[in-house]
């Protein structure tokens, strides 16, 4: 710590959700969901989750809620509680930095709508000075295959997300999309090479649409 990855082994999920799914709104057994959240509860403390929506909310907590909130990135400076973010293909983001801690859902529409920076003004309000940002697994350039007009949508406002499978088809990556912008924040970063996609060790929701979510936890 103070950032983490979990993948999808060591927990006591069953099927397509084997095993260690965190998943609350995947259609797994809840009482395995919550097994495996305990898990992480044991290793660092309180985790807090957050109910995702691919939007650009951001929200600052201090203590852990009761109900997740509905946003795409939780913000603390609270030394004892560790953040967590949920994904099957999208980028785990954590931000850390001496001060504060973030962890961010960025996915395409994260991208576009610029969550990160959104997140990283934030941070910077609430005191945080030399941040970085640490880039969990997720689907390459390679695999995510998009249509031509979506890819056109895309790397218009981010065009370093513009790519193409192996095939020659129209693609995104995320990733380097994210990459210029935190580039552009002047953020020092490190970043998975593991897509998702091609590894049967992560849940992925393109390579299985009923599937699991592993997670990004980061804690100050």
């Amino acid at each position: 710590m103070p950032t983490f990855f979990t993948n999808r082994s060591g927990g006591v999920s069953t099927g397509v959700y084997s095993s260690l799914n965190l998943g609350e709104h995947v259609g797994d057994d809840l009482h395995c969901v919550k097994s495996n959240r305990e898990l992480l509860s044991y290793e660092f403390g309180p985790v807090q989750f957050m109910s995702q929506v691919h939007g650009d909310c951001v929200v600052v907590v201090d203590d852990a809620l009761a109900q997740p909130p509905t946003c795409d990135a939780l913000v603390t400076t609270n030394p004892n509680l560790s953040l967590a973010v949920m994904v099957a293909d999208c980028i785990p983001l954590l931000l850390t930095s001496a001060q504060v801690v973030a962890a961010v859902h960025v996915g395409r529409r994260g991208l576009v709508n610029e969550i990160t920076l959104k997140t990283i003004e934030v941070m910077n309000n609430l005191g945080a000075t030399s941040i970085h940002a640490t880039l969990g697994a997720s689907i390459c350039g390679s695999c995510y295959e998009v249509s031509l007009e979506l890819c056109s949508q895309v790397s218009a406002i981010k065009p370093a997300a513009r790519s193409t499978t192996r095939a020659g088809a129209p693609a995104l990556n995320i990733s380097a999309g994210l990459i210029a912008d935190l580039k552009f924040a002047g953020l020092t970063y490190e970043s998975s090479t593991i897509c998702t996609f091609e590894s049967v060790d992560y849940f992925s929701y393109r390579r299985g649409s009923i599937t699991g979510r592993f997670a990004g936890v980061v804690k100050l």
